[in-house]
């Protein structure tokens, strides 16, 4: 885009910036330092708690907790003995020996509280064939935290360790240790950040081939300590998860890397045009800063879809999210243009000749595209159609016990196959709880469910009921076993149904409810009024609307044919089926996605614009604008998949579900969508692209796109090597 048409604020914050310069490294020094502090403090003041605060089941919970000081979503430990194939749980001596090991799991957690057939007398907690026991146990958790039973699991495996029943061993196992993927706390942020940092700076060196590779680490080592100043402030005025770490951390490293790559490879391509040093940074701020800016209002918008949810750990994310952004927009326009002022020229060692901007492979690519726009168009439609077709069965849920297992102890795996090998089933790992007046009336939910009221659960004139059916509560029969229990429920004068199961039941509602349909069209009006100004067109920001929305679409595919149908995720991740996507992730997945895949369409769309406004025909400016951005944006998108692949280290099912959205929608975007589909709809499309009504372009105040009589067209760079 011409220079002219160029925002003058960008370019004077650059000169005010260039003007201030030891202000401005002093004010980026001291943010950085003070940022690592509050990094460093504010581990303690984030939570992992996932509040639902006025829906049903989450009210219900807080109530069994304020009652009885346990459960609600908190799910028990289940305590298992599986007999020997001769001995049953009547045979002599067999029951006073378990109640010995349940009555020693109690002591070794004061408060909790527990069920069992010697405590109760009731036979619920015996399999069909009487060689399986169980015990619930619910231990006080530990409130806020990522790991509830932390305390509580070192207690009670202390307690029960060498016990046995007539020989056999007893176990431990739990919804809460299943998931915890064998891990007691959350992962190392720094550990995950140093993988992707040094994967970054590998890519970079291919890309720049100096020590310029440096210079976007250098903003992201900024930018990201900067958010942790107001992430710490955050965390006195709400509640804050520590997933802001992680995820500001790796998306931090992708966003601020991509913003510096688009402004130094502009800074690098008006150097090698001619201009001196000065003058390049200048335009470069113009021009390339430009997209920064809209780029970064875009995902700071995107990321509005998790701030304004009613989900305050989502809304968490949500909120440190969209800091990233913004400060990294801050970083890129004054601080990078000091940096490439002061001493850019000089990072170019080793590289002894000017380095090339236009990627000669990219180049071929958009040719070959532009050439052949219609089978272009057909087959990315038709990869795009088959990875997206998984989708219409997603199963929102938490994943099942059986993929959970695969990476957690092996106590815990050994008690999960004694209940399902017994015929109990995983649901009893995540009981439906239900808070009652005591009453004679009892909980009848039909056949195939079971449930328990220990006389022991009494308390204030309330009582507690547990409800399960052998199947696990993410799976259909499990969601149809909640309805059933809800329905018995209702027929008991004021209960009030929870538990884990109901809470995320409700968890679903909140989020996938009408109201996130309202912010959704929200984001998508503000993001089309800023594509709308950004391109001077009403046709580029509808396509690119509809390009993510395939994107996105594709990604939660991806999720679903991997994790809960299982393809591939015993060779990648050693684990089975999920047989559900975690309820909170392909929320998660769009609002970061849509931001950062939008980043990679303003980059293209406004190089195609610019050189169209030079009098390139489109088809030229198609082949131009590719050239000049292919290899920009496969390079950052390689960074963003390699960050989200370091996510995925991490031991917790839910987390490695939400990397591989992420890594596999962002290569997608980058190459499938961005790489061939995009600018072959823009060649099919021709002049239309640039079609802006007047009425538009007076309500956003913006002049339409003209375009002068074609000239000469030599190329101002040299292609470069190919990427």
């Amino acid at each position: 885009m011409s220079e002219q048409s160029s925002p003058r604020g960008v370019t004077r914050v650059a000169a005010w910036s260039l003007a201030h310069r030891r202000l401005v490294v002093l004010a980026w020094i001291v943010l950085a330092l003070l940022g690592g502090l509050a990094a460093a403090r504010s581990g303690s003041r984030l939570t992992f708690t996932f509040d639902l605060p006025g829906q049903a089941a989450y009210e219900t919970n807080t109530a069994v907790v304020k009652a009885f000081g346990t459960g609600g979503d908190n799910p028990p430990l289940v305590v298992v003995v599986r007999l020997p194939a001769s001995v049953g749980v009547d045979s002599p001596g067999v029951k006073e020996q378990l109640d010995g090991v349940f009555s020693r799991a109690e002591r070794a957690l004061p408060g909790a509280r527990a069920a069992s057939w010697p405590s109760t007398g009731s036979r619920d907690f015996v399999s069909a064939d009487g060689r399986t026991a169980f015990e619930l146990l619910y231990p006080v958790p530990r409130f806020g935290s990522s790991d509830p039973y932390a305390q509580a699991l070192p207690a009670v495996t202390g307690a029960l360790a060498g016990a046995r029943v007539d020989g056999a061993p007893v176990h431990v196992t739990g919804a809460t240790i299943l998931a915890s993927g064998g891990s007691s706390g959350s992962s190392s942020v720094l550990l995950e950040t140093l993988f992707a940092g040094v994967a970054a700076l590998v890519v970079l060196a291919v890309v720049f081939g100096s020590l310029v590779a440096f210079l976007p680490l250098l903003i992201a080592g900024v930018a990201i300590p900067t958010a942790f100043v107001f992430i710490y402030a955050l965390t006195y005025v709400t509640t804050m998860s520590t997933l802001v770490q992680n995820i500001v951390a790796l998306v931090g490293l992708g966003v601020a890397i991509d913003y510096a790559l688009l402004i130094v490879t502009r800074w690098r391509e008006e150097r090698a045009g001619g201009l001196d040093n000065r003058d390049a940074v200048l335009k470069a701020s113009s021009t390339a800063g430009k997209s920064v800016l809209f780029s970064g209002l875009t995902v700071t918008v995107s990321l509005a879809a998790l701030a304004l949810t009613s989900v305050p750990f989502l809304r968490s994310i949500g909120l440190a999210g969209l800091l990233i952004p913004l400060i990294s927009i801050a970083v890129s326009a004054t601080l990078l243009p000091v940096v490439l002022d002061a001493v850019g020229p000089r990072m170019e060692w080793p590289r002894r000749k000017p380095a090339g901007t236009v990627s000669a492979l990219w180049t071929r690519i958009a040719r070959v595209v532009v050439a052949h726009r219609v089978w272009a168009t057909l087959g990315s439609l038709a990869v795009l159609a088959l990875l997206i077709t998984p989708v219409f069965s997603l199963n929102l849920g938490e994943p099942q016990a059986t993929a959970t297992a695969a990476t957690a102890p092996a106590e815990a795996r050994a008690g999960l196959a004694d209940l399902t090998g017994a015929g109990i089933g995983p649901g009893v790992l995540r009981p439906t709880e239900v808070l009652a007046p005591v009453g004679p009336q009892a909980l009848d939910a039909g056949p195939g469910i079971t449930s328990v009221a220990p006389q022991a659960w009494t308390r204030g004139g309330l009582r507690v009921i547990d409800a399960w059916s052998g199947a696990d509560p993410s799976s259909a029969a499990g969601k149809a076993a909640l309805d059933r229990i809800r329905t018995a429920a209702a027929r008991l004068p004021g209960a009030g149904v929870g538990g884990a199961p109901a809470q995320d039941a409700d968890f679903i509602d909140a989020l996938y409810g009408p109201d996130l349909w309202l912010i959704i069209g929200a984001i998508v009006l503000v993001t089309f009024v800023l594509l709308a100004r950004a391109l001077r067109s009403v046709w580029l920001p509808v396509k690119a609307l509809l390009l993510n929305a395939m994107s996105l679409a594709a990604a939660f595919g991806v999720l679903t044919f991997v994790w809960q149908e299982g393809h591939g995720t015993e060779a990648l991740f050693s684990n089975p089926a999920t047989g559900a996507v975690t309820l909170w992730v392909p929320l998660a997945v769009f609002a970061l996605l849509f931001g950062l895949s939008m980043d990679y369409e303003v980059f293209i769309l406004t190089r195609i614009n610019e050189e169209y406004e030079q009098g390139h025909d489109t088809d030229q400016a198609v082949i131009r604008g590719i050239g000049h951005t292919g290899r920009l944006v496969t390079s950052g998108a390689l960074i963003l998949f390699l960050a989200f692949v370091a996510l995925g280290g991490v031991p917790q099912t839910d987390v490695k579900i939400l990397s591989t959205g992420l890594a596999a929608g962002i290569i997608l975007d980058a190459t499938v969508i961005r790489g061939v589909l995009a600018p072959a709809l823009v060649a099919l499309l021709g002049r239309i692209n640039w079609w802006l009504p007047t009425p538009v372009a007076r309500l956003l105040r913006i002049e339409p796109l003209t375009q002068p009589p074609a000239g000469p067209d030599p190329d101002r760079t040299a292609p470069g090597s190919d990427c």
